[in-house]
């Protein structure tokens, strides 16, 4: 018996969350239909975090434990002959048997991605929030910062467990424009609130579309005052990366 571990690929819009619910769609009960072709009988892989529902990634960890007397490379083919087109190993190899894709982790980054137009794009709109009136670039770029360094986030999310803390550490926060006019927001932080990623997209959205202002954001981050709720919508958004300091996957 050996453990695993691989980086998952998929196109959430097909998938009610990643976390197995029962006679639900989700990426980890597929994985898992793929695993037992394969004569896997442990109870459950584990995964680094959980996608909600039209969530996608192209960074999710997944281990898992399997007896395999092939290579890491067949294994990584003989589950992607047997997962759906929407759902993909992108890598896969050896683990120690005490890797755990969720608590070891040190960081993970998240991307979300938008575009202002007045008229429907059904196409980008599959995996981008399309906003109207369009945002100011400026106050997009320029603003981001505030999320940078550790805060509570308690405005911007709720707890992964019921008694956990809303403190977060955020090291990357920053918005680029593409040639084609779409913004992408790319953070990173040690870990994330429930819908935090989606929130604080709302709520710089807001700010660069003159709905909120920069202090409206830097009270909700002191905890001062009522702040407006709102979430973008789950399309647009991505888990790219896990890390794993010297535990990184491949």
């Amino acid at each position: 018996m050996a453990r695993y571990q691989a980086i998952l690929a998929y196109d959430g819009s097909g998938f009610q969350g990643s976390q197995r619910q029962a006679n639900i769609r989700t990426v980890q009960g597929e994985f898992e239909k793929a695993l037992g072709t394969l004569n896997w009988s442990a109870h459950a892989v584990i995964l680094s975090g959980r996608t909600d529902s039209g969530v996608h990634a192209t960074g999710q960890v997944v281990a898992f434990d399997l007896e395999w007397a092939h290579s890491a490379d067949a294994l990584l083919h003989a589950l992607n002959a047997n997962l759906p087109h929407d759902l993909a190993v992108r890598s896969l190899s050896l683990a120690s048997e005490d890797f755990h894709p969720r608590f070891d982790a040190v960081s993970r980054k998240y991307r979300y991605r938008l575009f202002g137009d007045a008229i429907r794009d059904p196409l980008r709109e599959k995996f981008l929030w399309r906003v109207h009136p369009p945002v100011d670039g400026n106050a997009l770029s320029q603003n981001a910062g505030v999320f940078l360094g550790t805060h509570d986030f308690a405005a911007f999310g709720s707890p992964t467990t019921p008694k956990g803390t809303t403190t977060r550490t955020v090291t990357e926060s920053e918005w680029k424009q593409m040639p084609d006019g779409e913004w992408r927001y790319e953070v990173r932080a040690d870990a994330f609130l429930y819908r935090m990623v989606r929130r604080l997209v709302f709520a710089q959205v807001s700010l660069a579309q003159g709905r909120l202002s920069a202090a409206d954001i830097q009270r909700a981050l002191a905890k001062q005052g009522k702040f407006p709720t709102g979430m973008a919508p789950a399309q647009g958004l991505t888990l790219v990366e896990v890390m794993y300091g010297s535990k990184d996957p491949i």
